[in-house]
């Protein structure tokens, strides 16, 4: 029922038979979660996607790796895979993955965007950021959710389900009475580092006089496949996690995609750019074009799902509407970066084997601070850390390289994040292409008066800790990224128990629609701190659940 065709008169023959038919938009994770939940109600799914892809070369030299193990790496081949990805005082300015751009890669123009004091982009690629993200997952939870149509208990089983694509690195430990793990199956983790094991083992040392303060910590949750007996396969501890993993043990959601391929009832399609949809009586019309030769392409199906990521949902669902000119609000979670000096040391970090994502979590869930978590993820040494160390100290890194070594045995990097309330938001309109031209959003961003002073209350919290803690915050390093650079961003289009214009009701049906439905960080209404993609697939996965057997 649903294809490439060629008149209006083909697309009704094509409705004549009957079949429902879901089309899901976009192969990132909320697109795969959403399609997993479709599927597995019985419901046939068709999945288009722009579906950029990793280039051959790099292809070939992914696979050249994968063939051996991490000590039969020539170092050349290393040196390729880590091509273009670099650190200084400020983070990365832009991670690529095996050394490649792709996942940003023809987004000038097919999405084209002007962004003034905006880092969040979009995607085209296959399996969108979970190419570049860092896999951490933590649930939402009711304290953080409140306005919302929906609560906590509502995404719980969706929260299981999708860890079932995912799988998760986790372990039972302090955070699970406040956080959820929603895992069923065996519970195992990575392996901690020298740096994180020693602050762990301070901080649990003063759990109690942490907690007492609203502090509270555990080992970061990854959606990363674990060695374990009955499974040998998984982290090698090679320490190209922010690389690229030769091996896979990353999740990305273009591996579920595979895993669809395999499934009777769904069918994916490659190389589309959706424009349009629009809903006739008793289905909706997609609207697009072929990604390379740029013929157009009309398809019908019973429902759509738009998962194409902020930026694009925002774009399709905005020139569908025809909202021109009309300003709509995207929510961001502030990200920051911070130095933590280890008050002990751990030994020489260059030499040891071990995963460089994130390796324990901070909540500060103080109500003096924030009424809502405040999230840090804590990295222990990794080969950027040492160009940053490097990069601080500059002609001096040479003849004091002794200093540099010392810094990188106590040196930590915490990655945090505030609430959407605490955060600048970023307005977003749609401007009319003119003649041979194509639309371009404006993405600006609006900066919000307390998340200085914000900042300056988590600053406080844990200098005052620092002993508890077991490390020094440095404060005056802190470094405040642009709007959406953390890509914690959505809630253009928020969902409410009763929608008005702009808004979508629980089932992320924009306004006046009944079959089209946004299913990514779109329909957000808040952006907590913790962690955003497992909720966003939790949320997709539920919207897909409920709505496969719909009339």
């Amino acid at each position: 029922m649903i294809g490439q065709i060629q008149s209006q008169t083909s697309t009704l023959a094509a409705t004549a038979s009957g079949e429902a038919l879901h089309c899901v938009i976009g192969s990132g994770p909320a697109g795969v979660a959403c399609a997993s939940a479709l599927l597995a109600r019985g419901a046939k799914v068709k999945l288009l996607d722009a579906g950029v892809w990793l280039e051959p070369s790099r292809s070939e030299l992914v696979a050249q790796m994968r063939r051996t193990t991490p000590d039969a790496w020539q170092p050349a081949l290393v040196a390729r895979l880590k091509e273009g990805t670099s650190a200084n005082t400020k983070g990365i300015p832009l991670k690529m993955v095996y050394g490649s751009d792709f996942p940003y890669r023809e987004c000038d123009q097919h999405v084209p965007a002007n962004f003034h004091g905006v880092a969040l982009r979009a995607s085209l690629a296959r399996g969108g950021f979970t190419n570049v993200w860092g896999a951490a997952m933590m649930p939402y939870i009711d304290r953080d959710m409140a306005g919302w149509p929906i609560q906590v208990s509502d995404l719980a089983a969706h929260y299981a389900a999708v860890l079932k694509l995912t799988g998760l690195s986790a372990t039972h430990d302090n955070l699970e009475p406040l956080f959820p793990l929603y895992y069923h199956d065996c519970v195992s983790a990575l392996d901690l580092g020298r740096q994180s094991t020693v602050l762990l083992k301070k901080l649990e040392r003063n759990q109690s006089r942490l907690a007492g303060a609203g502090i509270h910590f555990g080992r970061a949750r990854v959606a990363v496949q674990v060695a374990r007996p009955a499974q040998p396969a998984g982290c090698c501890y090679c320490g190209l996690c922010m690389y690229g993993c030769p091996y896979g043990y990353i999740y990305n959601s273009e591996s579920t995609l595979r895993q669809l391929q395999t499934l009777p009832g769904f069918s994916y399609q490659s190389d589309v750019i959706v424009t349009n949809v629009r809903e006739s009586s008793a289905n909706v019309i997609v609207e697009g074009y072929d990604r390379v030769t740029r013929a157009p392409i009309v398809m019908e199906a019973s429902r759509a799902y738009i998962a194409a990521g902020s930026i694009s949902t925002s774009q399709i669902l905005l020139r569908s509407l025809s909202l021109y000119d009309r300003t709509v609000w995207m929510k961001d979670s502030q990200y920051f970066l911070l130095p933590l000096a280890m008050l002990a040391g751990s030994g020489d970090v260059r030499r040891e084997s071990l995963h460089t994502l994130s390796q324990l979590f901070i909540e500060i869930m103080d109500p003096g601070v924030s009424p809502h978590t405040v999230h840090l993820q804590l990295y222990s040494y990794n080969d950027l850390i040492g160009q940053a160390v490097a990069g601080a100290l500059g002609p001096l890194a040479g003849p004091f390289e002794f200093l540099a070594r010392a810094l990188e045995t106590r040196l930590l990097i915490v990655q945090g994040y505030l609430h959407s309330e605490h955060s600048p938001r970023i307005a977003m309109a749609l401007r009319k292409g003119g003649a041979g031209q194509a639309d371009r959003l404006e993405l600006t961003a609006e900066p919000n008066t307390e998340t200085k002073s914000m900042l300056r209350r988590v600053m406080r919290k844990l200098l005052r800790h620092a002993r508890h803690l077991g490390g020094v915050a440095l404060s005056p390093m802190l470094q405040v990224a642009e709007a959406g650079r953390g890509f914690h961003s959505g809630g253009t289009f928020p969902m409410r128990s009763q929608p008005n214009a702009l808004e979508s009701d629980t089932l992320g049906r924009p306004f006046g629609w009944q079959r089209i439905h946004a299913v990514d960080a779109s329909v957000l209404p808040a952006i907590p701190a913790t962690t955003i993609t497992f909720s966003v697939m939790a949320n997709a996965h539920r919207i897909g659940w409920l709505t496969a057997n719909m009339a």
